[in-house]
């Protein structure tokens, strides 16, 4: 199951609206991840990266296959014709505390 999308098509964060992809992630121990949508540069890429805030690669296949989150480790090729994205962290500030 890996992969595999948890709905047919992207949704949008509730708090911010951005448009956001939520799939479970690898084999064994698989992460679910909510990921934002925009494509990082490889600046970007290395500014946002922290050991909480990891970077997936967006596989497409074509217009009527779901968009696929992959991991990216040592053995994700450098030239990666795919977009980079990250996991989604809304920017919006809470208007109260409760």
């Amino acid at each position: 199951m890996a992969g595999r999308t948890a709905r047919k098509d992207t949704t949008r964060c509730p708090d911010c609206r951005a448009p956001t992809l939520t799939q479970w992630v690898g084999d064994r121990a698989a992460l679910k991840v909510t990921a934002d949508l925009r494509p990082l540069t490889p600046a970007q890429q290395a500014e946002l990266r922290t050991p909480h805030r990891l970077i997936w690669c967006l596989k497409t296949r074509g217009p009527h296959t779901a968009p696929r989150l992959r991991w990216i480790g040592s053995s994700h090729p450098t030239t990666c014709p795919h977009p980079h994205v990250t996991d989604h962290h809304c920017t919006t500030e809470p208007s109260t505390l409760f």
